[in-house]
């Protein structure tokens, strides 16, 4: 029998406002706990577009990399610290399509990519469609450049840019082709190039930029790029050089820009500082901010949602209480720390990386220590998230928080997380923490899921924050301070001032004031929803990009 996901198909008539035919291209989606493929919050917002698309009855699809490995799993050391396992992953509700497709891989013309489909009935998403290069028929090395979500092997990184790229682009075209071409970042570029020597045109592509920082914004060298097969056929040193930037590179950000009709930042402050970042460079496409967003649905507990709609604090206090217990109890099979469900529990988790200041709230240790054992206003406080495999400062500071923890029984540092673990740790927290260094966190996600389970945000005001917040009604914000400051004073500011509001505003009011706090709660779930769904988003992103 032909699998019937051979060619465009979806379960359902599309809706009216969503007809038009759109390829998503990601390099990770975070769907469900049961196919980890993701490394973070790019994930989890792809993810979460999936999901709305499909409540939505969109005509879209998603296309992305069937990782062999995973990201990867953390586990511990002998002292508890970071180890990282790769594990093989089997998952038998993926589907063969029998679509099979051939790229030119360095000097390799016959790499195969093999199409595996996630039907919607399985996570309840538009039908996903995964690539594997571990086919029969491949050599050794190209089985292996899906082994690794984001190798760190630069051929190898490049190697996948391409297999999805231009892979995924020759299976969509075997699917029946799209109306539009949409790049969720710019790893899959090379699709546009594939794309636009078959003759798409540029009002056929567009792209979201997904971050300021310098590694989500790839630039390599251009005849290097040209001998791996990258722009889909070899190009001569006059075409190339058009595409060239900064001294003989391609820029996969500035490519991507000028390559779609348009594109968007991932918040409102974003656009701001893309279009800025970009404005000196040529013939690139306006920038327009579409702010990210989570799956309601998905994401937020049912009976919060109830509670917080009627208003019935006793109830949501109710359901909280056994929310913070799961999440209490995860510590304990973790760390072998009793935590209490009635003292106030603040969590800071997301991936490990310098901006995001995993350890800010340990700048002035003295001040650190007098916080976590206040006996009239006890904390507990949980850090979790995972750092690059081989990103060694970002792992030296989860180790460092590590040994911290281990003086305190009030500090617990927790691996493993994902999806489900973010899911307690979202609904489980009184507080969620959020520190990145002011216009480096182009959006952020993990805060508005926070917000929707009751968690409240205590941040610095970036990302998405500066459209939600309303200080000390739905969440607590850092006072603004000048980003082009240097790093350490921004660090000694920010820290200062994060002391200062969990002293003398959250945590007495927390205990003081439990109405107020209560009344903090309900406001922040109203505010985050429906703003900051992506039900609002996927219909934004038809209306305003596609």
């Amino acid at each position: 029998m032909i699998n019937k996901y051979c060619k465009w198909y979806h379960p359902y008539k599309p809706a009216k406002d969503y007809n038009k035919k759109v390829a998503y291209f990601s390099m990770e989606f975070g769907i469900d706990q049961a196919f980890n493929i993701y490394s973070g919050g790019l994930g989890f917002l792809a993810g979460s577009h999936m999901r709305s698309g499909f409540e939505l009855k969109q005509n879209m699809i998603g296309v992305g990399m069937l990782w062999k490995y995973g990201y990867y799993d953390q586990a511990r050391n002998d002292d508890q610290t970071l180890r990282t396992e790769f594990n093989e992953k089997h998952f038998d509700f993926l589907e063969d399509t029998g679509i099979e497709v051939e790229i030119k891989l360095h000097d390799n013309p016959h790499v195969k990519v093999r199409a595996y489909v996630l039907k919607p009935e399985i996570f309840g998403t538009v039908p996903m469609y995964f690539l594997s290069t571990d086919v029969d028929g491949n050599d050794h090395l190209s089985r292996t450049i899906t082994n690794h979500l984001y190798d760190r092997n630069p051929v190898t990184r490049i190697s996948q840019s391409i297999v999805l790229g231009i892979g995924g682009a020759k299976v969509v075209e075997a699917l029946g082709g799209a109306d539009t071409y949409h790049l969720n970042e710019g790893h899959a570029l090379p699709a546009f190039y594939y794309l636009r020597d078959r003759g798409v045109k540029k009002s056929q592509m567009v792209f979201t930029t997904h971050t300021p920082e310098k590694a989500g914004n790839e630039e390599r060298e251009a005849r290097h790029l040209n001998r791996c097969g990258f722009f889909g056929k070899t190009l001569s040193n006059e075409e190339l050089e058009k595409e060239m930037v900064n001294d003989g590179m391609i820029n996969y950000t500035i490519s991507a820009l000028r390559m779609a009709k348009k594109a968007n930042a991932v918040s409102k402050l974003h656009a701001i500082v893309a279009n800025d970042m970009w404005k000196d460079y040529d013939g690139i496409s306006k920038i327009i901010p579409i702010t990210n967003a989570q799956n309601q649905k998905f994401w937020q507990d049912e009976t919060i949602k109830k509670t917080s709609l009627k208003k019935n604090a006793k109830a949501y206090k109710k359901r909280k209480t056994e929310l913070k217990k799961e999440l209490c109890d995860v510590v304990s099979q973790q760390t072998n720390k009793k935590f209490d469900p009635n003292v106030l529990t603040i969590v800071w988790a997301r991936r490990f990386a310098e901006y995001k200041r995993a350890d800010l709230l340990l700048h002035d240790f003295n001040r650190f220590k007098r916080l976590v054992s206040n006996e009239k206003y006890p904390v507990q406080i949980i850090w979790a998230g995972k750092p690059y495999p081989f990103d060694y400062n970002a792992i030296d500071t989860f180790n460092h928080l590590v040994h911290q923890s281990k003086s305190q029984p009030n500090i617990a540092v927790l691996i493993g997380y994902e999806i489900e673990l973010s899911k307690k740790l979202k609904s489980g927290s009184d507080v969620w923490l959020n520190t990145p260094r002011i216009t480096r966190e182009a959006s952020g996600t993990s805060g508005m899921t926070a917000a929707m389970n009751g968690s409240v945000n205590v941040s610095t005001n970036d990302g998405w924050i500066p459209e939600f917040q309303k200080d000390e009604k739905n969440c607590f914000v850092l006072p603004a301070l000048d980003h082009h400051l240097p790093i350490w004073d921004q660090d000694k500011i920010d820290a200062n001032n994060l002391y200062h509001i969990l002293e003398t505003k959250v945590i007495p009011t927390y205990y003081d004031n439990p109405k107020k706090w209560q009344d903090i709660v309900f406001n922040a779930i109203d505010d985050v929803i429906p703003e900051f769904t992506t039900k609002r988003m996927a219909d934004d992103y038809y209306k305003k990009l596609f």
